[in-house]
């Protein structure tokens, strides 16, 4: 059975920064799980990302977006927004120029085991760590409304994630559910596909087509680093204000180059509204309506409905002997300024910390901090047993 100090299990953004930290600290670590899975296998062809070249993931600061894109012959200018494939390339390029050790198998079960755990993969090795982070990213979290589900027939609906090959929907008509620039983007890549039409319905306003300012977030996951419990201090009104500034930028703003791709008429946008029934006709096809009392036909409908925290719900856990110690509130798990949770050595990251952290950590821009406070936790556990 092999041992390491740190093993990270995930190894998307949030995993390979923190494999960075790792081996920038002199943590002996192991770091599993298939590179940038979820990336490459749960978003769709053609995506752009809201994020810019400051949100790297090297704690180091030397192997970031810039300098990849500079390598290429490309200034911020020339690669803003940022796509999909160029994001992946740059996280090809940032573990091979950190030289991380990664092996793409997945843990099937993750167990306490004395002061530390114990993993068994899916290969059949068993390997003992000292210290887990868990970074899961939001593959186990996907969100669907119960009470929309339970309007439509079983294997008409999928959430966005589990539908992202749309060159087989072309000629048909779909509904999406959902207001945030992942199903604005999703309705005008599917009408690029080919899709006969595309119904949008959200519950909000229309959101303006304009820039986000994101320098109060950079500032905010900034000052975390030496006021790492900065968030979680605040009273609920100033959490609360944080939240609606975050929302204003993040859901009530989208980004100026889409507005030309959705203005069409093949496209129907249906602001400050919810699905509200469904009937499956003769032809097939489903009648649509919604609060507002319009209605159409559409043959599919796709849940852009965001990510729900439920740790019950995160396979290696379940599988495992920690649930039933792991402290949760809504869901997520409680942590400490380190990002660890009551469990000593189990660290957690990305869309799980926002309860603690703030709505910064479901974005990539908290992928560095959150190495730089584990790195921390890490080192504090190193200090106490010696």
């Amino acid at each position: 059975m092999r041992s390491v100090e740190l093993l990270i299990v995930g190894a998307g953004p949030f995993g390979l920064s923190m494999a960075a930290q790792a081996q920038q600290s002199g943590i002996d670590y192991l770091i599993v799980g298939k590179p940038m899975d979820f990336w490459r296998s749960h978003m769709p062809a053609g995506m752009f990302l809201r994020s810019a070249c400051d949100w790297h993931l090297d704690p180091a600061g030397i192997h970031t977006i810039e300098a990849f894109a500079a390598n290429r012959g490309q200034t911020p200018a020339d690669v803003e927004p940022l796509s999909l494939d160029f994001y992946l390339d740059y996280t090809r390029w940032f573990r091979e120029q950190k030289g991380l050790k990664i092996e793409p198998v997945f843990v099937e079960r993750l167990d306490r085991a004395g002061d530390g755990f114990r993993a068994q993969m899916e290969n059949g090795e068993t390997i003992a760590a000292a210290n887990v982070v868990l970074a899961l990213g939001f593959a186990n979290f996907a969100h669907i409304p119960a009470g929309l589900a339970s309007l439509l027939p079983a294997g008409r609906y999928a959430h966005s994630k589990d539908l992202v090959d749309f060159v087989p929907l072309a000629g048909q008509r779909l509904l999406i559910v959902g207001g945030r620039q992942s199903a604005f983007e999703s309705a005008a890549l599917l009408r690029e596909a080919g899709a006969a039409h595309v119904h949008l319905c959200y519950r909000h306003p229309t959101p303006r087509f304009e820039p986000s300012d994101w320098g109060r977030a950079n500032r905010i996951v900034a000052g975390l680093v030496d006021n790492p419990t900065w968030f979680r201090d605040l009273s609920d009104e100033e959490k609360a204000d944080i939240n609606h500034w975050f929302w204003t930028e993040g859901r009530l703003k989208l980004e100026p180059w889409l507005w030309p791709r959705l203005d069409h008429s093949e496209i129907s946008l249906w602001p400050e509204s919810q699905l509200a029934g469904c009937v499956a006709c003769a032809d097939d096809s489903l009648a649509i309506t919604l609060d507002s009392g319009a209605g159409f036909a559409v043959d599919q409908v796709l849940f852009a409905t965001g990510y729900q925290v439920e740790m019950e719900r995160v396979p290696l856990l379940a599988a495992g002997n920690l649930l039933a110690e792991l402290a949760t509130v809504n869901g997520s798990s409680c942590l400490d300024e380190y990002m660890q949770t009551n469990i000593p050595g189990l660290f957690v990251t990305s869309i799980p910390a926002v309860q603690d952290f703030g709505l910064f950590f479901g974005f990539t821009i908290s992928a560095r901090l959150s190495a730089q406070l584990m790195g921390r936790g890490i080192q504090q556990r190193r200090l106490k047993k010696a």
